[in-house]
């Protein structure tokens, strides 16, 4: 008997990493919503001609992009998919 109840105990436990995991996920999800904030400000505070050019468009994609999968991975099926890649270098 104490086999089914190992068994029990980590089929349990499973169930409760998905519900961490989903938990753990929003918080990334929100913290990148804040991240994303911060980097407005930045554009905003600008100077109006900087002799390097920093691509804040570039780095909101990016976000967005690290955004859409971390939802898209909460409410999909479990399988992979393609993930197209990230921009990367934010000078010109």
């Amino acid at each position: 008997m104490a086999c089914l109840g190992t068994a029990a105990s980590a089929q349990a436990g499973l169930a409760d990493d998905g519900d961490e995991e989903r938990e753990q996920l929003a918080r990334i999800d929100n913290e990148l919503a804040q991240v994303q904030a911060l980097v407005t400000r930045a554009e905003q505070s600008q100077p109006a001609t900087p002799r390097v050019r920093f691509r804040y468009d570039w780095l909101q994609r990016d976000l967005q992009l690290l955004r859409e999968g971390v939802r898209q991975h909460v409410d999909a099926p479990r399988q992979p998919r393609p993930v197209p890649p990230l921009r990367g270098d934010y000078r010109q």
